[in-house]
């Protein structure tokens, strides 16, 4: 059975590497596990190396990490569907929210059961994702105020996720102009300027980061040590958390083009092949169903990933620094994207380290 290696040792190394680089700007973080389904044996690395705030967009990872007995504060990242908005209100202490209609039913939950769940409105700054458009925020900010009164915890933003918009001091500048804004109407000052994800980290490094942004939402960056967006390693970070391992179940000689006319495959695809002559060939017990094949670096110089079923990873043997027999395994680097269908998958075993 393929396995994925967490290495919860370089994990709280980057938690610590992360914070510091925050703490030394006066940014808060909240550590995002989304990626990793809530892991309660992740989540208590993050816990035990000082992150307070635990962001998660899937409210049975919330249930699974409380389960666990850990406390900490919760940060929904994601709404459910409406029916389950009592369950928001049970388990969480804070929502990123981006509709004025949703405000009023989440708050109107909120007062029925006595709790005062907190709220940080998104902006969307261009990248496209959720939030109103940074436009069309001033008078959105004003509503919602009227709706949670100081309940508005903040405002955030995302950048990077879905638009691979690039972070800017110009961009959080916004967010300031807009709690400014909504300052001089009304008094209230808000506690928290959201800016932040690992997409943000480069304005902490160098030093570009507009005073007042105050909290960051980082997970890929402490679980991965990576910045896809910026398509970097992070600096100070280590890359070795997560090792994906995969059993070869079947290891031939054959041609590296397919004999005969070519359609589509399983997933709709139509596969490319360069002629290079009969190669060795190992099947692995993964396939699309576990992981993003095209997010996986193998760990062994010479091997080369040729293509994946939903349950097939085909692999080029044949210039690897290794010999291999059936039995043997393979190690993998994982991308973010990778990692995510890894920790989901339930036929991948998970081994703490």
């Amino acid at each position: 059975m393929a396995f994925v290696e967490v290495k919860r040792d370089s994990i709280a190394e980057n938690v610590r590497r992360i914070r510091e680089l925050a703490k030394n700007n006066g940014v808060e973080t909240a550590g995002v596990t989304k990626v990793v389904c809530g892991d309660p044996s992740i989540v208590d690395v993050l816990l035990k190396n000082g992150i307070s705030e635990i962001g998660e967009s899937r409210l049975e990872n919330i249930s699974r990490i409380k389960g666990s007995g850990m406390k900490a504060d919760y940060l929904l990242l994601r709404l459910p569907e409406q029916a389950r908005f009592r369950e928001v209100v049970e388990l969480v202490d804070t929502v990123l929210i981006g509709n004025l209609e949703t405000l009023v039913r989440l708050n109107e939950v909120s007062t029925e059961s006595g709790k005062d769940l907190k709220f940080i409105y998104m902006i969307d700054t261009g990248d496209l994702r959720e939030g109103v458009m940074y436009y069309e925020a001033e008078a959105i900010l004003m509503k919602a105020f009227e709706i949670v009164g100081t309940n508005l915890d903040g405002i955030g933003t995302n950048l990077g996720c879905f638009g691979g918009v690039i972070a800017s001091p110009a961009k959080f500048e916004i967010l300031l102009d807009l709690g400014e804004s909504l300052r001089k109407a009304t008094g209230y000052s808000m506690r928290r300027y959201s800016a932040g994800n690992t997409a943000s980290l480069p304005l902490l490094e160098d030093g570009t980061l507009p005073r007042g942004i105050n909290h960051f939402r980082l997970g890929e960056s402490i679980m991965c040590g990576t910045d896809v967006t910026n398509n970097r390693r992070v600096p100070g970070t280590l890359q070795n958390t997560f090792t994906l391992v995969g059993e070869i179940i079947e290891l031939a000689e054959k041609p590296s083009i397919p004999i005969g006319d070519i359609g589509h495959d399983a997933f709709g695809r139509i596969p490319r092949f360069v002629d290079k002559g009969k190669r060795v060939k190992a099947i692995l017990d993964l396939g699309e169903q576990d992981v993003v094949p095209s997010g996986l670096t193998p760990l062994v110089s010479g091997c080369e990933i040729i293509h994946a079923s939903s349950d097939h990873l085909i692999v080029d043997v044949t210039d690897s620094e290794k010999s291999f027999a059936v039995g043997d395994s393979i190690p993998f680097r994982m991308s973010y994207g990778a990692l995510l269908r890894v920790m989901t998958s339930p036929y991948v075993r998970k081994v703490y380290l």
